[in-house]
């Protein structure tokens, strides 16, 4: 392999590897993505379903899961994931379970299970209880804010 002066040499016991210098000193900015999903796992686990018919956040299980839109959302029973499977839209939070209250704002941020609301039959998520409080402030003008800084966010 050919190296140039733009590349940084890391030498690992058994193997050489080479790093672009620019990866190193300037990061690629972070990235929105349409579903909050660290390592795959959408929502940190949180079964979606439970919300509508528990209403409240349920853990969900490693052996009850569905892929959508690129991630892995986890339930906790064979029901909930067949309800998700055969309508996602209906159980899926809005702005793929991103803070509502920070998309409303023109970012993303992650969530606690336990700041939510179900507005006209959709699932909002927030970063936490206090921002929750916050984001009810004004929900119709936070969800029109929020929808119409969606897509641009979910594009990136």
């Amino acid at each position: 392999m050919a190296f140039s002066r733009r590349m940084m040499l890391w030498m690992v016991p058994g193997a050489t590897l080479a790093v672009p210098l620019g990866a190193m000193l300037f990061p690629a900015p972070a990235r929105a993505a349409q579903v909050n999903a660290e390592d795959g796992i959408a929502v940190g686990g949180t079964d979606v379903v439970a919300y509508v018919t528990e209403g409240r956040p349920v853990a969900g299980r490693r052996d009850f899961t569905h892929e959508w839109q690129g991630a892995t959302w986890q339930f906790a029973s064979a029901a909930h994931r067949d309800l998700f499977a055969a309508d996602p839209s209906r159980y899926a939070p809005a702005y793929g379970g991103f803070c509502a209250y920070a998309v409303s704002e023109g970012y993303t941020a992650p969530i606690d299970p336990a700041a939510w609301r179900i507005v006209d039959g959709r699932l909002y998520l927030n970063y936490d209880l206090a921002v929750r409080r916050r984001w009810a402030r004004d929900i119709p003008g936070r969800i029109a804010r929020a929808d119409a800084n969606w897509p641009g966010l979910a594009a990136r």
